[in-house]
């Protein structure tokens, strides 16, 4: 019997149903899905906030999570209350004060890690737990309405991505690639939570695909879904990307390209079914999942309108891939580091460089395992036409060793280590995506270990969390700094802004803390004054 704990605080607000239409008709005043929207783009119509009075922004409240050591979570934010998680909890804040309404915690679950957010749909809100169960919560009391496991946790699984409410249904995904098991994308029921369809990102022996796989491994082969996806209503396609195959480093068993890991898939909403993938990375054996980001744009190419996705990849490359027949259109580098492949062929396919491959002795090669980004999430300025993207310049050195693997044994077939003397370097930059090419950068000083993406505004404004711990405003047209503020603390998450009674805020998750920042009110009055002074 699984024991579940809800602590109340006073109700502040007035509560309303969150539809499938408001989701989908994209974003406003509040922040109603993990990226902001189903496109990904992360980019919001408000604009109180502006490059000329971004100076002028100051904090408004914090909420401190009493055992949060690294908050990852993209709040939610809707009817002036505000869903933050961290590990198996969800907790419901008043938006205008932080005050705690209620909480929700699953005393059962054996273990812990991190928690990415939830999801809002009707009135209900959702999450999943570390043991692969979906929960879901009435969005007034934080009371249980059901609970409902869809992965086993003995194969290897576990839970921590953000379920994206698409119709009436949640779509999941799963963690545990890294030590073997077999992922899969779901989609479950939003009323009972029993399971519509689940599609596999490594193929069964003897399903197409399953010919890229060696016999040893393809029953453990990764391919983990531990981010959430994106979504194009008109298309009714789901866009999700995989993780890398097992074991990481070590690809002597597993000879081939072993689909579909550090792929996107395409699929079928309502059914499930994959329409068409892209591996980014075939045989990968430096652990560069595909867990990025699949931004959905439309934009002109060869002089005709053509729906897009975008996705900066960890193997360096900068990807432009046409949505609805997933045709490979472009990938141009967008780090300086990068020593793996000479570039990409016309089908989309890596040009690998002999020998930068993982070595019993070592080999250096760029980028780093980390990826030259990563799953924070980047942000598209339609009025700019410019993807901001946080890069890391970094190499490390890799080494591989043949130990027969066993999976849920802790095996990646060794790694990657860090070079002392070359520590690596984050940037923030802009990629123009007609063309590929870097617009502008914001380099960071730091100690290489921030895991924070961004958020781009019609103010002309972009956010994100930096290498130093601060979060940072900047114009996005240009990158020119505009303001930040120091939060003492390693960031791991992206940040959201909103709208509530008139005024613009700004929220981040740092690792123990909810941090919510607005304009100084009376920056705010400045306008009035002038006039009477006229």
């Amino acid at each position: 019997m699984r024991l579940f704990l809800v602590a109340l605080a006073a109700t502040v607000a007035v509560w309303g149903q969150v539809s499938y239409e408001q989701i989908r008709n994209g974003m406003g005043a509040e922040w109603l899905t993990y990226a902001g929207d189903y496109s990904g783009k992360r980019h919001s119509p408000l604009k109180q906030i502006t490059v000329a009075n971004a100076n002028q922004l100051a904090a408004k409240w914090v909420y401190h999570m009493e055992v949060g050591r690294r908050l990852e979570c993209v709040p939610l934010v809707h009817d002036g209350v505000m869903y933050v998680t961290n590990s198996n909890e969800v907790h419901a804040l008043d938006a205008r004060t932080g005050r705690r309404i209620w909480m929700f915690k699953d005393e059962q679950v054996k273990g812990s890690r991190v928690n990415r957010g939830a999801a809002v749909l009707g009135e209900r809100v959702y999450f999943v737990t570390t043991d692969a169960h979906l929960v879901a919560l009435n969005r007034r009391t934080g009371a249980l309405i059901w609970s409902k496991q869809y992965a086993d946790p003995a194969k290897g699984y576990f839970g921590s991505a953000a379920p994206l409410a698409v119709k009436n249904r949640l779509i999941v995904g799963v963690g545990g690639g890294d030590s073997g098991m077999r992922g899969f994308v779901a989609a479950l029921s939003a009323e009972t939570g029993d399971e519509l369809w689940k599609t596999y990102t490594i193929p069964a022996r003897g399903e197409p695909g399953s010919e890229t796989w060696d016999e040893k491994v393809i029953d453990w082969g990764g391919g983990g879904t531990w981010l959430s996806g994106t979504f194009d209503p008109e298309l009714n396609l789901l866009y999700w990307t995989t993780g890398n195959p097992w074991p990481d480093f070590y690809g002597g068993d597993r000879k081939g390209d072993n689909l579909y890991s550090d792929s996107v898939l395409a699929l079928d909403a309502t059914t499930g079914k994959m329409k068409w993938h892209f591996q980014f990375t075939p045989h990968d054996v430096w652990d560069w999942d595909a867990q990025a980001w699949p931004v959905l744009i439309e934009m002109p190419w060869e002089g005709k309108p053509r729906k897009v996705l975008l996705h900066a990849n960890r193997n360096g490359f900068f990807y432009v891939i046409d949505r609805v027949t997933g045709e490979f259109l472009r990938a141009t580098p967008y780090v300086d580091k990068l020593t793996w492949a000479r570039g990409v062929d016309p089908k989309g396919r890596p040009i690998v460089v002999p020998g930068q491959v993982p070595s019993p002795a070592g080999t250096k090669i760029c980028p780093a395992v980390r990826g030259a980004s990563n799953w924070m999430s980047p942000s598209f300025n339609p009025e700019t036409g410019l993807l901001h993207v946080p890069v890391l310049e970094q190499c490390d050195i890799y080494t591989s060793s043949a130990k027969d693997p066993q999976p849920m044994k802790g095996f990646a077939g060794t790694g990657g280590e860090q070079i002392p003397a070359e520590p690596g370097k984050f940037y923030m930059r802009a990629l123009d995506p007609k063309t590929g090419k870097r617009i502008w950068e914001y380099p960071m000083t730091g100690p290489v270990t921030m895991w924070a993406g961004t958020v781009s505004t019609a103010g002309g404004v972009l956010f994100f969390g930096d290498d130093d711990g601060q979060l940072v405003a900047v114009e996005s047209k240009t990158g020119r700094h505009l303001w930040h503020f120091q939060m003492g603390q390693m960031l791991t998450a992206s940040p959201i802004t909103w709208e509530l009674d008139g005024r613009q805020y700004v929220t981040i998750a740092a690792q123990t803390d909810v941090f919510t920042f607005g304009l100084h009110e009376a920056q705010r009055s400045i306008p009035v004054v002038r006039e009477r002074e006229k």
